[in-house]
């Protein structure tokens, strides 16, 4: 049985690649998808096959009401920070799924507070340690996203809620893409769903020209983000390192950064863009700034990293890294000679090799597997009554108000 989806996405950075996955995947299903974005996203969007609805800049939370009024879908699956798609939804009481790009981003019972880049507590004091740091992490997005986020709500005619987070957890499911064995160990809610990655190139880099550079040492591919983060000088104190070593170096830049901004040695390649998976490929270490897609990708061709955290998750991903042992983290403001050593010792440790390719053989199980499909497709056999109670609604067994305003 085929439905309909309305997908409403956020940002243009790293997250986009599997979310528009998520995308694909449902279009060559045969279900009707429509996606709710920016403009700047209509050719990467087009490529999954699905409909574009481009954001009219009004407000996330009342294009998403005037998309779910126009198509009456069966279900909205809405980027994690979308939060006014996900209060739409509930309001006009279509169920809604939150699409988690990485690691799973809230505060859990045993895990370590979100953002904090701190690994596993051990003992009382790790574990004190955590409940004093999560509750000012908790009370710190409270004040940011909080009152915007009830105001939204009580103009829907919605309760108030005690945490920023509670929005998400009135998801249907919460869908994580990602493989539970990279994350840590954690109570998590029962919504929760670890799905598998999607490893897709983002449509600008699978086409790019690039050829592999010749000479028999290793390969070490680099990247960095792709928005702007302030990675321009981070990428030139890794040119320098790569320059002092017998390596060969391929620099992908992306969007951001324009390759003429990197003075690179002889030895390294600087390119706008490449498909990461065909370069991999070739590769023996990826030098990254810890987002979760390139660790990922690396992981599952077998590769340790190297890894600089610029902000975000970041420092959460490269708590992970270091636990797993599958690679070498530094600071982000870290020198060539430092940025050398750890390249050196990274080609040299094959424990960091064998626990990349340990964690690689889950995540290419998890990517191939149909743990995404399972959440997003009723079986035939076991319908999910969200549908059923979907359909009720499009039925008309429930009106919106056409004189809510929505804004966020």
């Amino acid at each position: 049985m085929k439905h309909s989806y309305l997908v409403a996405l956020t940002g243009s950075g790293g997250t986009v690649p599997p979310e528009l996955g998520v995308v694909r995947r449902l279009v060559e299903r045969g279900h009707r998808v429509t996606v709710l974005a920016e403009e700047s996203l209509a050719t990467a969007v087009t490529a999954t096959g699905a409909r574009l609805r481009s954001r009219a800049g009004s407000g996330f939370a009342r294009d998403t009401a005037a998309e779910i009024d126009s198509e009456r879908p069966d279900l909205v699956l809405a980027s994690y920070f979308a939060f006014g798609a996900m209060v739409a939804a509930q309001a006009r009481e279509i169920p809604f799924m939150a699409l988690i790009p990485g690691i799973y981003p809230l505060p859990v019972e045993g895990g370590p507070p979100p953002g904090t880049g701190f690994g596993r507590a051990g003992g009382p004091v790790g574990r004190w340690r955590d409940r004093l740091v999560g509750s000012m992490v908790q009370r710190r997005w409270d004040q940011e996203l909080l009152p915007q986020l009830n105001a939204l709500r009580a103009d829907f005619g919605l309760e108030r809620l005690a945490h920023y987070q509670d929005q998400v957890q009135l998801a249907h499911r919460q869908l994580v893409l990602s493989s539970e064995a990279f994350d840590f160990a954690a109570q998590r809610p029962d919504a929760v769903r670890y799905v598998g990655p999607i490893l897709d190139d983002p449509i600008w880099a699978r086409d790019a020209e690039w050829t592999v550079p010749e000479g028999s040492e290793p390969l070490v591919l680099v990247s960095l983000s792709s928005t702007d983060q302030g990675q321009g000088e981070c990428l030139q104190r890794i040119a320098d390192a790569l320059g002092k070593l017998p390596v060969r170096g391929v620099m992908t830049t992306g969007p951001a950064v324009p390759v003429t901004a990197v003075c690179a040695p002889p030895n390294v390649t600087v390119l706008p863009a490449g498909p990461h998976h065909e370069l991999m490929r070739h590769a023996s270490l990826v030098i990254t700034h810890g987002g979760h897609g390139t660790l990922l990708k690396s992981f599952a061709a077998d590769l340790p990293v190297v890894l600089l955290p610029h902000g975000r998750d970041h420092a959460d991903n490269a708590a992970r890294v270091r636990a797993h042992h599958a690679g070498v983290a530094l600071p982000r403001t870290a020198t060539p000679q430092q940025i050398a050593t750890a390249v050196r010792k990274a080609l040299r440790t094959p424990a960091h090799y064998r626990a990349a390719a340990e964690l690689g053989r889950v995540l290419r199980r998890d990517a191939m597997s149909d743990l995404l499909m399972n959440e997003l497709e009723p079986a035939a056999d076991h319908p999910d009554p969200i549908f059923a109670a979907s359909a009720s609604t499009r039925a008309g067994h429930w009106h919106p108000d056409s004189n809510h305003e929505l804004e966020s």
